[in-house]
């Protein structure tokens, strides 16, 4: 479980954990309201209504392997080697889906009431990560290895802006990565991001480049960095002011 704030890079980090592994990445986007068929399977009622008409009196099994759709639980199972499950943004689910998880989390099973249980051949990789919006239950949290992921270091962010933005120049991916952690330290509801940084370079680089001059190239893209009109209001009087001082 990778938990941090939003923006630090933690589905970046699965991402690339699939990769070093050379595993295909599941994703499943958590949100309020996600059921256990979004996460698991679902029929192919066309195709068994189809079924039935062409069996006419005749047997016909329903819930043969052609008519299921495996959603990202079931598939994680069926190849545990060659798949790396990610549930980004737990936080984001019900409790009902927490406690859905736990006999995934705990046996590496799913139970299907038309099929049985199907059990994966061995424990396949699994990332959930939270933006800690809410608590999540101790026995999700039991079943997990946690680390923090807390915002980079100046340097290694500046390293990350130069390997993402190839166009930005050193000095500017320095001097966007000290006015953002000036921003950071505001009281932010949703501080700017790694994503943040990277696109804000990117912008006041594009800017610059049609004649924009430094440091007021960095004030017009502030939009990438904030998005949120109560923030830049409240940062309004004093933008100016924190900006200059970052790319003095």
């Amino acid at each position: 479980m990778l938990e941090g704030a939003p923006g630090v890079g933690k589905t970046e980090a699965a991402k690339a954990l699939a990769s070093v592994l050379g595993r295909e990445l599941i994703r499943l986007q958590c949100y309020e309201g996600i059921d256990a068929s979004a996460a698991l399977y679902e029929w192919k009622f066309p195709r068994q209504m189809l079924a039935i008409r062409q069996a006419g009196d005749a047997y016909v099994n329903l819930y043969a392997d052609e008519y299921p759709i495996a959603r990202p639980l079931l598939l994680a199972l069926q190849e545990p080697r060659q798949r790396l499950l990610l549930f980004d943004e737990i936080d984001r689910a019900d409790r009902e889906f927490e406690a859905f998880l736990l006999e995934f989390l705990s046996d590496f099973t799913i139970s299907i009431p038309e099929r049985g249980t199907i059990r994966a051949a061995e424990p396949p990789v699994v990332v959930l990560t939270s933006n800690r919006t809410r608590e999540l239950h101790e026995a999700l949290r039991w079943r997990c290895v946690y680390p923090w992921i807390d915002y980079t270091d100046p340097a290694l962010e500046t390293e990350i802006v130069m390997m993402r933005a190839s166009t930005v120049a050193r000095a500017t991916a320095e001097r966007v990565v000290a006015a953002v952690n000036r921003l950071r330290a505001e009281p932010l509801a949703k501080p700017p991001g790694v994503a943040e940084t990277v696109e804000w370079a990117e912008a006041a680089t594009l800017l610059a480049a049609q004649g924009t001059p430094w440091p007021r190239a960095f004030a017009r893209a502030i939009g990438v960095a904030l998005k949120d009109q109560e923030h830049l209001s409240f940062l309004a009087s004093r933008l100016d002011a924190l900006i200059t001082e970052a790319v003095a």
